[in-house]
């Protein structure tokens, strides 16, 4: 039971960081890529004001107290996800890769009843003494 624990606890921890340096990922490098293929766009500066003034970036909509709608910064979470999601897959298939059990030897295949009846006749051929 202990073992178990640990183990989950090491996955918590190992889990928190990888998700700090994928968050950053595609913060840092995802993003700008996108964005630079959409002609600049940021996703985090996509809102919809639903009460206030109009602002240009999501800060200054916050800063005001405008309550805004903020689309672009859901966009982002779901790219974090999916990025995080794709990796934590890849991790384990190698892992389950590394770690594989070996397959215990195939057994034995159980006798036709053809082969069955022809082991009966040997059988009683031995026990007359005629083979």
């Amino acid at each position: 039971m202990r073992g178990n624990v640990v183990d989950l606890a090491v996955g918590v921890v190992i889990g928190a960081a990888f998700t700090g340096i994928v968050s950053s990922l595609v913060k840092d490098v995802i993003n700008p890529i996108i964005g630079l293929i959409t002609g600049g766009v940021d996703f985090s500066n996509h809102f919809i004001i639903l009460k206030g003034t109009p602002a240009l970036t999501l800060a200054d909509a916050q800063k005001a107290g405008d309550v805004t709608l903020n689309y672009g910064v859901f966009i982002n979470a779901v790219i974090n996800f999916v990025i995080v999601a794709a990796a934590i897959f890849w991790m384990v298939r190698m892992v389950q890769k590394i770690y594989k059990k070996p397959t215990p030897p195939a057994a034995a295949p159980a006798p036709t009843p053809t082969e069955t009846l022809l082991t009966e006749i040997r059988d009683l051929l031995k026990d007359k003494g005629t083979v």
